[in-house]
């Protein structure tokens, strides 16, 4: 379940980081995971990177790849195993795309990430905030804590505590953002991660 289907604004988000993007990619592929329609794998490839995208909903993969036909596109569950062409990533990028599952899952999967990454590997990564009350961190049934069915869908939120907990083993984190973007049509909260992977 996506926030919104309309984009407002472009997202710079990844702007300041091109280039070290670029630099911690080498000639490794970028693994995006749920990169929807496409945006973000526009800017990263346009930089140079080597693309492998990952999303489970084929439409916005049509959206994706007509957007930017150098990546390479997979239509799968996140939880599925990665791509085998794939091997050590340089670089992981997760924008708003970690909060559909469970605890356990979602923990598991953060793991999942650090594996695939090469040592000293970065993440760039953003996280639904348990302030983002115009997407649904209120008002809606329980599953667990913070995470809740949005109109029909799972969708979890995330405090200060959960995202340290998150990347408390395995990670060296260098920023840790609560910030508001404007990439729908309404404001949205997050937390912006940046994180290196460490043995």
């Amino acid at each position: 379940m996506r926030d919104s289907v309309t984009v407002t604004a472009r997202d710079p988000w990844l702007d300041p980081l091109l280039p070290e993007i670029r630099a911690r990619a080498g000639d490794r592929p970028l693994l995006e995971i749920g990169c929807g329609d496409g945006i973000d794998t526009a800017v990263l490839a346009a930089a140079g990177c080597r693309v492998i995208a990952l999303d489970q909903s084929e439409a916005a993969l049509a959206e994706a790849r007509a957007r930017t036909p150098s990546a390479h596109f997979h239509c799968q569950d996140m939880r599925a195993p990665f791509p085998v062409e794939l091997g050590g990533a340089g670089v992981v990028v997760a924008s708003l795309s970690l909060h559909y599952f469970s605890w356990s899952e979602t923990t598991r999967l953060v793991e999942r990430l650090r594996d695939v990454l090469t040592p000293g590997g970065l993440l760039l990564c953003r996280l639904n905030s348990t302030e983002d009350r115009n997407h649904g961190s209120v008002g809606h049934p329980e599953i667990e804590r913070h995470y809740y069915r949005v109109a029909g869908s799972p969708k979890r939120f995330f405090d200060r505590a959960d995202v340290e907990r998150l990347f408390a083993s395995g990670w060296q984190v260098r920023t840790l953002a609560e910030e508001v973007i404007h990439r729908y049509e309404m404001p949205k909260v997050v937390w912006r991660i940046v994180a290196d992977a460490v043995p």
